[in-house]
């Protein structure tokens, strides 16, 4: 009989019954109150219950501690809100929705000339379950899934004798290469290219419209959809579709195979940017559909790695918004992710949340390293604080809907028949299961190479043990465009090997099945199984293992699970192997099958217990109550809104004696590695220049840089004022000679700090000193971001212990490096000092005042102008970083290319309308 026969319902409802034969239950099961009973046993235990995270956070004071505070280690179950989110909450003024954004929907759509098709999308069954909890009546959060549509089949183009890819046929696979049904060709004459795409499908205003009122009303809660198209594929009132896989292309080729530690082959430069520039519209298309519904209190919640991009596009057009990112992938190490060549833009999208989950802390470690070595932010397991605000990050692995899958695996006699049809077919043998997607992460050829060796360091179970293994055809695009389908060809070749070697007429060792299987078929798999064998090679998430433990409730089957799965940090009970040790992987088989019944049902208590109290429900209330806390925790400000333009234009234009005060490095010049090598452009010069041109200009650059530093590259501009070393040295315009404002000081503090800096320096690679004539600055850009943080937060600790207590200084945290200067010696002091030159009149005060910088010691001169009495609308203090940096400027432009091409606005050298697209979202990507 052909295998997928032997499984088919059809065959396994035709076989002949011994009833004698079957091993049954000792009694009648009651599938309603499986669940019930271990909660209730829960509730008689007298454990005390949780507090809530309110309670937890109320003491904390560092993210570590408030990540300590609400850590899983020591609780049964996960902490979850126990109070209605508004009322727990009232300062984040929470609406109630939630919008969560995923990829595709939860339905698959088929579109003919009778209009839609509708049926259950295939995967990620567990994250549906989240989203179908949160929109259950009675819960607390109003739901709705914003998600794209997914390929649209088209009805027209079926044919009619075409079979399902789960029926009988000669080949049981669903054709993966398009290649392998080509189009034929009419060579007789030569046709004109068809007005559109064979694959095109053009959908109206009127038909999406009608899909549209039908996912927003279904029964599992409110959908809406995305239309993904180009805007060259509109025709009057209707979109054109074509290749719909497109969208996936550059998240399934480079982000999937990257984070399940595989490097694919270089793309073609143009095919790259097309992929590329796909990703960057589906992201922007999710974040217009978002902006569309959103309503002031909305939480957005943000999932997997298609849409990583999301977050920083919504912060963009919603400074103020509440956003969730949750990772439900591995994330690799700094050094396979800088093989990414679109890295900075993936991980600064990524850092537009307000908290990122991941599934496990090994990820959320790996992400902190990322953000360090590559962006240079400062970040730990428990967050990151980039562009001057916190994003917290924390570890949520997934749960299933136990008491569903109980309900539905005990409680239909359908599924009760197959599991006495399946043990009939394989009388007296051992069963192992193993359900799988068929691509290169989900470890099958490892697994059957593992199979094989088993066979042949114990040969006592041959004849006596069966493989079942199930692989449903990839969703993945980079798996799809595996030439020649090498995988698939692998593991049947595996599979026959084995069967070649070790079975014959009468048995076989080993039963694929590459095709989808019913609900009912899965569910009697993993209740007729004796050992479930799970070989992921690179996995984030492993929901069978958790499936297969509660359809277990009986048998007590071993589970046999690789480490390398998400899932493995869970279920610490499993039996754990290495997949690529095939010797280990057999003797952990070994093990699994002469294990005596009372491990089994000691370790699968242990097992189910943990299953059955970690839940799906659990699960999303422990993440959103998480968000929750970490955004009251970190009080997040309200976002500083970008500059307007216009409106500093029209000023601009107004006044007659203005004031420009710049920042240098991080303002005028990016950061670099070397603050050496930080120097002016010929662009920044012109541009400088030109502004002093004007003499109704006050043009300054107040910078910690040195006077050295300062004459040699800005100092031939004649009519611009420096300030050194943050207002320590002043060079008026039109002078050449530098006025120290710090000559009374007694600097002796200098040669104690020096000693303390050179011990961290022979401790610390790639660490230097830079000696200015009043301050002195330890550098560790060029040192291991990680290391140079943890010494710099030493070095820190051992100056305010000794030397700090001694001499009125002060020690001042920079980008990559630490600063100690005399107290009263800041920006502010020099911002005010020429305001206060103008005079006292409002007829001889400044009436334009522009002043920009980027990190901690700038805000000094904004508090320095917010104490003046200067009219509000003639102030422009303006940072230079994310809406979401906490400042105390006005406005905030995003980088410096940003500042110059403002200056180049006022001076004229360009138009508003060209400054309008300088830093939108489109360049910020790259396009």
């Amino acid at each position: 009989m052909d295998p997928a026969e032997r499984l088919s319902p059809k065959a396994l409802g035709s076989a002949t019954l011994d009833d004698t034969s079957i091993v049954r239950s000792p009694g009648p099961i009651s599938p309603a109150n499986i669940l019930e009973r271990e909660t209730s046993a829960n509730a008689r235990s007298g454990r005390a219950s949780l507090e809530s995270p309110v309670d937890l956070a109320a003491e904390s004071r560092t993210s570590e501690e408030l990540l300590r505070r609400l850590s899983l280690t020591h609780s049964e179950r996960p902490v979850a809100p126990s109070l209605d989110p508004r009322a727990a909450y009232p300062t984040l003024q929470l609406s109630g929705n939630i919008l969560s954004a995923a990829i595709c929907v939860r339905k698959a759509f088929s579109f003919g000339e009778d209009g839609w098709e509708t049926q259950q999308r295939r995967g990620t069954s567990s994250l549906f379950d989240a989203f179908t909890h949160l929109s259950k009546e009675g819960s607390e959060w109003n739901h709705t899934l914003i998600g794209w549509t997914g390929e649209i089949k088209s009805l027209r183009n079926r044919r009619p004798n075409q079979e399902s890819s789960s029926g009988s046929s000669d080949s049981p696979f669903v054709p993966l290469n398009k290649a392998s049904a080509p189009i034929p060709l009419d060579t007789s004459s030569r046709r004109k290219a068809p007005a559109l795409p064979p694959d095109a499908i053009q959908l109206s205003a009127s038909d999406r419209s009608r899909l549209e009122k039908q996912l927003y009303q279904d029964e599992a809660g409110k959908m809406v959809p995305v239309w993904l198209y180009d805007e060259g594929e509109e025709r009057e009132d209707k979109i054109v579709l074509t290749d719909q896989a497109r969208w996936r292309r550059y998240a399934e080729h480079e982000l999937y195979t990257l984070f399940h530690y595989k490097q694919t082959e270089p793309a073609e430069i143009r095919a790259d940017r097309k992929r590329w520039k796909d990703y960057c519209r589906l992201n922007q298309k999710f974040a217009d559909k978002i902006v569309e519904v959103y309503k002031p209190g909305d939480i957005v919640w943000v999932h997997d790695y298609h849409l990583m991009l999301l977050p920083s596009l919504l912060r963009q057009r919603l400074p103020n918004v509440y956003i969730g990112f949750m990772l439900h992938v591995p994330f690799p190490t700094s050094e396979l992710v800088k093989c990414l060549s679109r890295r900075k833009e993936i991980l600064e999208g990524v850092l537009g949340a307000n908290m990122i989950g991941f599934q496990a802390y090994s990820y959320s470690r790996h992400f902190a390293s990322c953000c360090s070595r590559i962006l240079g932010f400062e970040a730990v397991p428990a967050g990151v604080d980039a562009y001057g605000a916190h994003i917290a990050m924390d570890v949520f692995p997934i749960g299933i809907d136990a008491a569903a899958i109980a309900s539905s695996a005990y409680g239909d006699n359908e599924i009760d028949r197959l599991v006495r049809r399946i043990r009939l077919q394989y009388p007296g043998q051992k069963i192992i299961v193993g359900r799988d997607r068929l691509d290169t992460v989900r470890g099958v050829a490892q697994k059957l190479e593992a199979y094989d060796k088993f066979l042949e360091r114990y040969p006592e179970w041959q004849g006596k043990i069966v493989l079942i293994q199930v692989t449903s055809p990839t969703s993945i695009e980079e798996q799809k465009e595996d030439a020649g389908n090498r995988i698939a060809n692998k593991v049947e070749d595996l599979v026959a090997k084995i069967n070649g070697a070790y079975g014959g007429l009468e048995y076989n060792p080993v039963y694929h099945y590459p095709q989808y299987i019913s609900r009912d078929e899965y569910y009697a798999l993993l209740r007729v199984a004796d050992v479930a064998l799970i070989t992921s090679v690179r996995d984030g998430m492993n929901t069978t293992s958790l499936e297969y433990v509660v359809c277990q409730k009986e048998n007590h089957g071993s589970l046999i699970l690789s480490e390398f799965s998400g899932t493995a940090g869970m279920l610490h009970h499993a039996i754990h192997i290495n997949p690529w040790d095939y010797g280990g992987v057999a003797d952990s088989i070994q093990k699994a099958l002469t294990m005596s019944p009372r491990e089994r049902a000691i370790q699968h208590k242990k097992m189910y217990k943990h299953v059955t109290t970690h839940t799906i429900t659990e699960w999303t209330k422990t993440y959103l109550g998480r968000l929750l806390v970490n955004l009251a925790f970190f009080n997040q400000s309200i976002a500083t809104p970008a500059l307007d333009k216009a409106s500093l234009l029209a000023c601009y234009r107004r006044a007659k004696r203005r004031l420009f005060m710049f920042d240098y490095d991080g303002t005028l010049t990016p950061i670099v590695k070397d603050p050496q090598a930080a120097i002016p452009s010929d662009r920044i010069i012109r541009t400088i220049k030109s502004l002093t041109k004007d003499k109704r200009n006050n043009v300054w650059i107040i910078s910690g840089r040195d006077q050295a530093f300062l004459d040699e590259w800005m100092g031939h501009i004649s009519e611009l004022g420096l300030s050194a070393e943050h207002g320590s040295f002043v060079r008026q315009p039109e002078h050449d000679d530098w006025q120290n404002l710090t000559e009374s000081l007694d600097m002796s503090w200098q040669k104690e700090v020096m000693d303390v800096f050179q011990h961290y320096t022979e401790r610390t690679q790639g660490s230097f000193i830079e000696r200015k004539r009043i301050a002195l600055t330890w550098h560790y850009r060029r040192s291991d971001p990680e290391y140079g943080t943890f010494q710099a937060q030493e070095c820190r600790k051992h100056l305010e212990n000794t030397v700090v207590k001694k001499y009125d200084i002060e020690v001042m945290r920079g980008k990559a490096n630490l600063e100690v200067r005399p107290r009263f010696v800041n920006k502010g002091e020099i911002a005010k000092r020429l305001v206060a030159e103008y005079g006292p009149g409002k007829e001889e005060q400044p009436d334009f005042v522009f002043c920009t910088g980027d990190d901690s010691t700038d805000e000094d001169m904004f508090r320095a102008l917010r104490g003046t009495d200067l009219p509000k609308d003639q102030v422009f203090s303006v940072t230079v970083g994310a809406s979401s940096k906490q400042t105390l400027a006005g406005w905030h432009l995003l980088e410096p290319r940003d500042v110059i091409a403002t200056i180049a606005l006022l001076n004229g050298s360009v138009s508003i309308g060209d400054l309008g697209a300088a830093s939108t979202a489109k360049e910020k990507l790259r396009f």
